[in-house]
């Protein structure tokens, strides 16, 4: 059975200076898997603190919000992770049960549990002998 979920992305990119690098929002990748009882979203926030990560779950809308310091001092020759601000919101059909959406964090990977209601997830309806 497939999940009513769709994303919607800010687009941004990093051109000009390396000033304007630091500056700009950037969208971060996730992976959405769909088990019997729940969505997982697993999203990679390489040098992202707990402490500077906000989800929030409104309107039907699953919104990621954070910000990435920068890992070094000096000049960045190059870079391939973003620095700074970065923003994701999913659309999650009425399929979820949004008061048991969890998160938990372990080595730059955000793992987003969202189980699925009790009313669609399929069942055996067991025949009685009269």
């Amino acid at each position: 059975m497939a999940t009513t979920m769709t994303n919607s992305q800010n687009k941004s990119g990093t051109t000009g200076s390396p000033e304007q690098t630091y500056q700009s929002t950037y969208v971060p990748r996730f992976d959405i898997w769909e088990g019997e009882d729940e969505l997982l979203l697993l999203g990679d926030l390489p040098g992202v603190n707990v402490d500077d990560l906000d989800i929030r779950f409104e309107n039907r809308e699953l919104t990621i919000h954070g910000n990435v310091s920068p890992r070094h001092e000096g000049e960045m020759l190059f870079g391939e992770y973003g620095i700074g601000d970065f923003h994701r919101t999913f659309t999650i059909g009425d399929a979820i049960d949004a008061e048991k959406i969890s998160a938990e964090m372990h080595g730059g990977v955000l793992k987003l549990h969202l189980p699925k209601s009790e009313r669609v997830k399929p069942r055996r309806i067991e025949v009685k002998v009269s």
